[in-house]
């Protein structure tokens, strides 16, 4: 019973979260298009408050995860890390081979 009460309150807060973002997301695109200095700031102020409820309400549901969903999501988001520092590093080597055939530029070869 615990943990269906656990699943039903994470839902809702779930939909807190996303209810926020929806919010912050209309006020951004308020301020854009909003002439008033004043109004602008006041928007963003307000959309800034609704990134500081879905940061309160995303560490409640961090907190209720359960110790194996952790471990789960902190092991996609490590092998997510890796593959893409392993796609820069494959990026990286293919800038290196066409800036070497590039040569340096003469300002920097003729410092004498």
């Amino acid at each position: 019973m615990q943990n269906k009460k656990n699943q039903s309150s994470v839902g809702l807060m779930i939909q807190r979260c996303h209810k926020w973002r929806v919010k912050r997301k209309q006020l951004i695109d308020q301020a854009r298009v909003t002439n008033d200095e004043i109004e602008r700031e006041r928007l963003l102020q307000a959309a800034e408050h609704c990134v500081r409820m879905t940061n309160a309400e995303q560490e409640k549901i961090d907190s209720i995860r359960d110790t194996k969903e952790k471990a789960a999501a902190v092991a996609e988001a490590e092998a997510e890390v890796a593959a893409e520092e392993k796609n820069a590093e494959s990026d990286s080597a293919i800038k290196t081979d066409s800036d070497e055939d590039m040569g340096f530029p003469d300002f920097i070869t003729n410092l004498n």
